[in-house]
């Protein structure tokens, strides 16, 4: 997949057929570097789905990398890690999912994901099924605080055995 993307500007109606919507930023700021642009939409490659963005999340990492230009590659950039959609294409190799399925994840974290679009490519193995009673936008909420809470976990509780075998003697 290409680190830089065809930029053209768009108007907020739908996209072209080859084209996609993307919330871009040419250069690092605030909020305002962020603009709206039609790219050109990703193909899923060997073991990878193209899944239909319905929702994405905004975490901390999001907002450090858009202001400190940290995580981008050659601008025009696209951010986002956290997404829930539903699975358009599957490429070769792809079995856990069918074009339909409702999934979410945190695709290709920490690379660049392109997120704050309308379609995303990654590794099936970046999603999960989405739960039924769960929508889009709480689904795309909690994959990189999830694992950041979870890392966390880990880390203290390899803490706390090592503090305790230090106590035991």
């Amino acid at each position: 997949m290409s680190s830089t993307y065809a930029v053209r500007r768009v108007p907020i109606a739908a996209s072209s057929a080859s084209g996609q919507r993307a919330i871009i930023q040419e250069s690092p700021g605030g909020p305002e570097v962020l603009r709206l642009a039609e790219v050109d939409r990703p193909e899923p490659m060997l073991t990878e789905v193209l899944v239909r963005v319905h929702a994405a999340g905004v975490n901390p990492t999001d907002w450090k990398s858009r202001t400190h230009g940290r995580l981008l590659d050659d601008p025009p950039a696209i951010l986002g890690w956290d997404v829930s959609g539903v699975v358009e294409a599957v490429g070769p190799g792809v079995t856990r999912f069918r074009p339909g399925d409702e999934v979410f994840g945190m695709p290709r974290f920490p690379r660049k994901a392109g997120g704050y679009a309308e379609y995303v490519t990654a590794p099936s193995r970046h999603f999960t099924r989405k739960p039924a009673g769960l929508d889009h936008v709480h689904a795309a909420a909690p994959p990189l605080r999830g694992r950041r809470a979870t890392d966390r976990k880990r880390t203290l509780g390899a803490n706390d055995a090592a503090q305790r075998r230090r106590e035991d003697g």
